[in-house]
């Protein structure tokens, strides 16, 4: 069994700063990528940022210069450091993460944190 917990949402001001966490928790052998997702209202989810093990990294050109993802791998936390919010900007953030299970010999899968809801007034 694998969960994914999203932390760290909240109400803040355009300009300001917010940092999301989602913690992997479970049978867990290995995590391939992890990654950030959010929806707007009457929107599609959409990628915001993704880290794949490795290092390499993935940007929504929309954040690229404003958001940082980055994992802390003895933790299996990833972390989400948002600066200069804006408005458009909020929305339920969503954390991804491609986790191969104890229970797998080869294959990894694709699993979902419930949400958290980051909201930017102007």
């Amino acid at each position: 069994q694998v969960q994914l917990v999203e932390s760290g949402g909240g109400l803040v001001q355009a300009g300001e700063s917010l940092r999301l966490s989602c913690d992997a928790s479970g049978s867990i052998l290995s995590i391939d990528a992890m990654a950030w997702y959010r929806q707007a209202p009457g929107k599609q989810r959409e990628l915001v940022a993704k880290l794949i093990s490795g290092g390499s990294t993935n940007y929504a050109d929309s954040v690229k210069g404003r958001f940082t993802i980055s994992r802390d791998n003895a933790k299996n936390t990833a972390y989400l450091q948002m600066n200069s919010l804006k408005p458009e900007d909020t929305a339920v953030y969503y954390c991804n993460a491609l986790i191969r299970p104890i229970t797998s010999r080869v294959l990894s899968y694709s699993y979902w944190g419930q949400g958290t809801q980051v909201t930017v007034s102007s």
